[in-house]
């Protein structure tokens, strides 16, 4: 779970970002991520229909190698639909990151995220 940047700067909905998940993601079943209002601490509102994303939504698309890489902001990059979270300008949030039968790279702690990036 994460409220800030890799530079310690809060999540601000207005900015795009980005995260690399590096491969072997180790999740036996899938991995989520979903994005929280930081006022109401309920899933952000936005025109999304889920708030998040996981491994088995339409249209995730993994990089060469297996890692992926999620886009979070108010408007998908171009050809990256499928790897976007909408946030909202305005808005502070919090994302978790959710590994759904988490593998032993994962409690060995031999495996991490990347920080959320700022994308300009």
């Amino acid at each position: 779970m994460t409220t800030t940047d890799g530079n310690g700067v809060p999540l601000n909905g207005a900015m795009t970002y980005k995260v690399t998940l590096p491969a072997p993601i180790p999740a036996k079943d899938f991995w989520s991520f979903m994005v929280y209002d930081n006022q109401t601490r309920s899933i952000l509102e936005t025109d999304q229909f889920a708030g998040g994303l996981d491994s088995n939504s339409k249209g995730v698309k993994l990089n060469d190698g297996g890692s992926a890489t999620v886009y979070f902001g108010p408007k998908a990059p171009e050809g990256q639909e499928g790897n976007w979270v909408q946030t909202m300008p305005g808005k502070g949030y919090n994302a978790i990151l959710r590994l759904y039968g988490p593998l032993e790279p994962w409690f060995e702690k031999t495996w991490m995220p990347g920080d959320f990036e700022s994308v300009k």
